[in-house]
């Protein structure tokens, strides 16, 4: 039987009893406020008094009692109307019922109506009221309510002085919590242990946990609830040790933990990262017969997702046989947090299926999976049902929409849920500032933060992050400097993101000096520092710097990472640093770094551009996962090294291996054949560059195309591809057309090359000697003296020849005709009995080479102290017998040189290896590597 049957919502079943016999209906009423105690039960009544009865007011007592439990109140209204008429309204019972019921539905007035009316306001009315304050979120009401009911001289009890300190706890009041506290103790209830756990709570809330322990341990009787209480308090304020703890202390006094006890110990596990003592909890769990509970799955399916493997979270959840909001806000979120983003737009179509409704955390989670998948149309999809649904579009869900928009390049519509927002929070002010500078929209981000820190929006460290990138990628330095001012005056300076920030906007705009003195005045020296200032130097190559930074950091023992030990590989590469490359080597094996796969990638090409092709290659084989970068790098190398048809070979093994090339590996496909004179191949690639692979030539592409021609003495075809190009030609294209006009001593054409690149970068001296090499080659003295004038002039400096090597960690430089080492006379000596050696093997100087206007025996002298041979003598003095000597010159090796270096390999048994500015020669045997074609 329900109220629904006994009386017709419309009045058109009247009650049927006896006039006479109105007991009936008292007892039908008693009866069916019992029948219905049923929480799940939503009453509903209606009354006639178009008859004559009259129930008693202990039988309206106990439908009113069923409409508090059900907080129906339309029913309750209606028996208040009917207890007015009968006159039954000022019954004490009735009354403090209707004050409770109107203060669980937030009737606040009828409520305080009812309290002020009534003759003589008890305990009961009081409690009721605070109570409903409570439980609906209005602590300050609650507070000042019971000063007023203390002040009439009403005695607090157990129930009373628990809802009242639960009010301090939602406002943090700790003044009114000790206020109230003393109350407790004066009128002797502090031995209660409801009083006495809510106290707890009270001072735990409110930061005072010295204090909260203190009074925990002074329960004489503690039931699961204190116990819960506290480490509930723990768990919230972040102290999850002491929350584990004291969880430890529980079980060990034989108190056996509830549900309770468990979610809120599985929470802390989650903060705590601490995975293994999760899964204690969760045998624990399973042990006492808790699997089932609600609360305790959804913490099991936070704490996996968060913390462990994804694939328990997801077993937890696949066992939960009603999945509420939370276990599906729990699951999707960990999928986002794991990147499982297509199962995570999968399970919510599943929870919207299930009857479940998405709220604002789970549209929250299904932006940041459409954000990264890239699903542009799927997110403003969920935008408008958002709109529709009337979800209030929290700072969250707005910061999803202004990723998601952000992510797929649409600034606009970013924007404009931006200033949508009612109130502009930092977190959506920050997704807006990312995403500017995710769409390298630096001027704009700056811009942005101008304006909206006027507007008094504010900012913390991830402001200044996004501040500091924009900088970095504009690389203006006054503006690095303003934000460092800023961090100084506001307390970010010693954050750790920010310090590393500084260092990489101020060495990528240039002033390294300013990123060292950030590093200097740090207070933190880990690893992530020392990663951001090595970077620098390698960035503004000061390479050395960064080997010395690295050093610096062993002596501190920090371990270093695979970002640090592929900066330092690049490092190496950049200076042709063999033995440190390959002490850093040692070192990533040390550390167990060459699984990743950028630092294989950065192993690959610090050998081959140090000239150990060999390494190269045997790095190469062991690169876990082979991406794009490693082929590149390893087609690049032997490209270098003119292996043209091991490149080649390499570039048809990885188009058989599915991996699609990019323009890094096209141009060394075109260095490859430039090397080695394979000019059909390299029109072929070329020309099918955009149909095969979908790629456009670019300036390089068309520079290395047009030197392949120009080598090869096609330059009549290297000048139409040039008019042909579909964009202005650059310094590369004209610099490729004047070598091979020097080449081929085609005047002309060196002209036509040479008054371009002067017009591109008049400074470059290698500009114009090269023209007067052209016009020396062909006999025109004076023109050479016209550009050696205008050289002179402009003050354009000739690039001196300069080569160096590395000998037991040292770095040696000569120039031409040095004589500033310490082992001159020695080196001298050597370089004597070498070309009496190979002059008797047949070599003769080739001095058509040497364009000064100078007898022959001078120009002899000229090129036989020319850098390359100096340093060659000395590695023969310096180095082992039988090592591979390893020379660097800035730049390109001259023919005469070239035939040196053959004959020194041949009469020495040496391997000498030189890396001049376009290549590797490797000489070995009397013969180069380069087929005398570079």
């Amino acid at each position: 039987m329900s109220l629904r049957r006994l009386f017709s919502h419309n009045f058109h079943l009247q009650p049927q009893f006896k006039l006479n016999k109105p007991i009936i209906f008292t007892k039908s009423i008693h009866a069916l406020a019992i029948i219905t105690e049923n929480s799940s039960t939503t009453t509903k009544l209606n009354l006639t008094h178009n008859i004559e009865w009259t129930p008693g007011s202990i039988s309206y007592s106990k439908l009113l009692s069923q409409c508090c439990k059900t907080q129906s109140l339309n029913p309750g209204l209606q028996i208040h109307t009917h207890l007015i008429k009968l006159g039954l309204n000022h019954d004490p019972k009735c009354r403090n019922h209707l004050i409770n019921l109107y203060s669980k539905c937030r009737v606040f007035v009828g409520a305080r109506q009812l309290l002020d009316e009534s003759p003589e306001p008890d305990l009961v009315s009081w409690s009721a009221l605070i109570s409903g304050y409570v439980l609906n979120g209005f602590g300050e009401e609650a507070i000042s309510g019971f000063r007023e009911m203390h002040a009439l001289g009403i005695r607090c009890n157990e129930f009373t002085f628990p809802s009242v300190l639960k009010a301090c706890s939602m406002k943090k009041d700790i003044v009114g919590g000790k206020q109230i506290h003393g109350v407790v103790v004066v009128t002797g209830f502090e031995s209660d242990v409801f009083v006495a756990n809510t106290l707890v709570v009270v001072y735990a809330k409110c930061g005072e946990f010295l204090d909260s322990r203190r009074l925990f341990d002074q329960i004489p009787e503690r039931n699961i609830v204190s116990w819960n209480a506290l480490f509930s308090c723990y768990t919230q304020g972040d102290f999850f040790e002491k929350a584990i703890e004291l969880f430890r202390d529980m079980i060990g006094s034989g108190l056996r933990p509830d549900e309770f006890s468990l979610s809120t110990i599985i929470n802390a596990c989650t903060g705590l990262r601490d995975i293994n003592e999760g899964r204690k909890i969760h045998g624990y769990l399973m042990k006492h017969g808790y699997s089932s509970d609600p609360f305790s799955c959804n913490a099991l399916v936070d704490m996996y997702s968060k913390v462990g493997d994804f694939e328990d979270a997801k077993t937890v959840f696949d066992q939960i046989k009603n999945p509420d909001i939370v276990s599906w806000n729990a699951v999707i979120a960990g999928c986002v947090f794991h990147e499982y983003n297509d199962t995570a737009l999968e399970l919510s179509l599943n929870m919207r299926r299930s009857g479940t409704k998405l709220n604002m955390f789970t549209f929250s989670s299904i932006l940041k999976a459409c954000s990264g998948l890239g699903l542009q149309d799927l997110g403003q999809q969920f935008h408008a049902v958002l709109i529709k649904s009337n979800i209030e579009l929290d700072p969250f869900l707005c910061c999803g929409l202004i990723d998601i928009y952000s992510k797929c390049g649409q600034m606009e519509d970013a924007t404009r849920v931006y200033n949508m927002m009612p109130e502009k929070e930092l977190i959506a002010f920050n997704a807006l500032l990312c995403g500017h500078s995710h769409n390298d929209n630096d001027i704009e981000a700056l811009a942005l933060f101008v304006e909206e820190y006027r507007d008094g929006v504010g900012f913390n460290e991830t402001t200044l992050l996004a501040l500091l990138n924009a900088a970095a990628s504009l690389q203006v330095v006054n503006v690095t400097e303003q934000i460092h001012g800023l961090s100084l005056r506001t307390g970010f300076q010693s954050d750790p993101f920010v310090i590393n920030s500084l260092i990489d906007s101020y060495a990528k705009g240039g002033s390294v000096e300013k990123a060292r003195k950030v590093f200097d005045e740090s207070p933190i020296a880990d690893l992530a520092t020392f990663t951001s200032l090595i970077s620098a130097y390698a960035y503004s190559g000061q390479g050395e710097e960064a080997i010395k930074l690295y050093l610096k950091m062993q002596d501190l023992e920090l371990k270093p990472d695979s970002f640090i030990c592929s900066s330092l590989l690049n490092t190496s590469a950049s200076l042709s640093a063999y033995e440190q490359g390959k002490q850093i080597h040692v070192h990533t094996l040390k550390f167990g770094l060459l699984s990743d796969t950028f630092t294989a990638n950065s192993l690959v090409n610090m050998y081959a551009r140090c000239g150990s092709i060999d390494d190269a290659t045997r790095a190469f084989s062991e690169v876990p996962e082979k991406g794009i970068v490693s082929w590149s790098a390893m087609i690049g190398g032997f490209a270098q090294h003119g292996h043209g048809k091991e490149a080649l070979s390499l570039f048809d093994d990885m188009l058989k291996d599915g991996i699609a090339p990019n323009n890094v590996t096209l141009v060394s496909v075109l260095c490859a054949c430039n090397h080695a004179g394979l000019v059909t191949q390299a029109k072929q690639y070329f020309e099918s560059m955009e149909d095969v692979f979908g790629i456009k030539p670019t300036q390089e592409h068309y520079a290395c195309m047009i030197d392949i021609l120009g080598r090869a003495g096609k330059l009549n075809e290297a000048m139409d591809l040039v008019n042909k190009m579909p964009f202005e030609a650059n310094a590369s294209v004209w610099g490729a057309l004047l070598s091979a006009a020097k080449t081929h001593k085609n005047v002309d054409l060196g002209q036509i090359a040479a008054q371009k690149l002067m017009l591109l970068d008049p400074e470059k001296s290698g500009t114009h000697v090269l023209l007067a090499n052209i016009y020396a080659s062909a006999g025109l003295w004076e023109n050479v003296a016209d550009i050696r004038r205008l050289m002179k002039d402009s003050k354009v400096k000739k690039e001196p020849g300069m080569s160096w090597l590395e000998v037991k960690d040292r770095v040696y430089t000569f120039i031409v005709g040095d004589r500033s080492h310490s082992m001159t006379k020695q080196i001298y000596e050597k370089l004597d009995e070498l070309m009496e050696l190979i002059g008797k093997e047949g070599y003769v100087p080739v001095l058509e080479i040497d364009l000064h206007n100078v007898k022959t025996s001078e120009k002899e002298l000229l090129l036989s102290y020319h850098s390359e041979k100096l340093a060659v003598a000395f590695a023969l003095i310096a180095t082992p017998t039988r090592a591979p000597i390893q020379v660097k010159k800035n730049l390109r090796v001259c023919v005469d040189c070239h035939t040196f270096l053959k004959f020194v390999s041949k009469v020495v048994a040496r391997e000498i290896i030189v890396r001049d500015i376009n290549r590797f020669h490797h000489f070995r045997d009397g013969l180069c590597s380069c087929g005398d074609y570079w």
